[in-house]
């Protein structure tokens, strides 16, 4: 028998050094790691070498609504490179984490503008993270 599962994009909850961001635009937060866990090499009979990957790296990507009152904070922390906390919470089903004690704002959020406000887009580099 199907289930069916409710998406609530109101129990995602994001914290910046310590900031609590609001005003997100419709794609909210993208996490990806930046590189591969592991690389596979194929030996000429067949054997298979998994080679761990040890980088640490991911990118987070938070996009903000041109109205955000959080937007002069991301951009303050790409100016200045501060190193801050890092925390992604969803709370609906499944509920899960990513946190990161080392995140870094590359740089300050493009700007666009025309007849409609443009998003705020910032891309978060963090150097050590842990989902669950």
């Amino acid at each position: 028998m199907a289930t069916t599962t409710t998406y609530d994009p109101m129990d995602l909850s994001v914290s910046i050094g310590g900031v609590f961001l609001t005003g997100f635009s419709e794609d909210l937060v993208e996490w990806e790691k930046d590189e591969d866990s592991n690389t596979f090499k194929v030996g000429a009979q067949g054997d298979v070498l998994v080679t761990k990957v040890n980088n640490p790296l991911a990118t987070l990507k938070i996009t903000l609504l041109a109205t955000s009152p959080q937007v002069a904070y991301m951009d303050k922390l790409a100016v200045t490179g501060q190193v801050v906390d890092v925390s992604v919470i969803y709370n609906g089903t499944p509920k899960e984490t990513i946190t990161s004690t080392a995140g870094v704002v590359k740089k300050p959020a493009a700007r666009k503008y025309g007849n409609e406000a443009d998003d705020r887009e910032y891309e978060i580099q963090l150097t050590n993270h842990e989902i669950l």
